[in-house]
């Protein structure tokens, strides 16, 4: 297994020490811990960074493999959705929001399944749209871990309106990347049996 696919397999694994900082406190309540908040927000920016740095490796020493093409956005997937959940937890991120990020993500996961079942097995990467959603999407979280860790309990209205501006941000730009995919590669869905 090359460099690349180790560090998102690595993505993959920092998803449940993230888990562990985050679900033993939660912003705005009286049990709120700051610190927790500061680790999730520092494991999610390591694990963010993985996601930059494995595609940079790959394409710089030419180790772009279909396991990569797939275990990477699946790696985005499972680390975004999970910070995505608590952020709801904490009511800053509408259900709505999750419920078009989910959609969007089952859409296009089984438009790539069509496709790798074609009889050429083609494996589809990832579009521009694609990657600004990914990048937008961990720079909302980011922001928000962070800010509810240095923020502290006294600005959670600040915090909180601006973190929920921020996701509706991302389901706009999450939709329409989604339906550019589908658009793109519909040819995938007019020839399947």
């Amino acid at each position: 297994m090359n460099l690349p696919n180790k560090l998102t397999l690595a993505r993959i694994l920092l998803v449940p020490v993230f888990m562990v900082f985050v679900s033993l406190t939660q912003y705005g309540t009286a049990g709120y811990q700051p610190g927790l908040y500061l680790a999730a927000g520092v494991v999610f920016a390591l694990a963010s960074f993985t996601d930059y740095l494995d595609g940079h490796l790959a394409r710089k020493w030419h180790m772009i493999t279909d396991f990569g093409k797939f275990a990477d956005p699946l790696a985005d997937k499972v680390l975004t959705t999970v910070a995505f959940l608590y952020m709801m937890r904490d009511g800053v991120c509408s259900p709505v929001v999750l419920t078009i990020i989910l959609t969007r993500e089952f859409a296009v996961s089984g438009l790539r399944m069509v496709a790798a079942g074609a009889k050429d097995g083609k494996v589809i990467a990832a579009n521009m749209w694609g990657k600004v959603k990914t990048v937008l999407q961990m720079l909302s979280i980011i922001f928000y871990y962070f800010a509810a860790a240095l923020g502290g309990p006294t600005d959670p209205l600040a915090v909180g309106l601006i973190a929920n501006a921020l996701c509706w941000l991302v389901a706009a730009v999450t939709a329409i990347s989604g339906i550019k995919y589908l658009v793109d590669n519909r040819h995938f869905i007019n020839t399947a049996k």
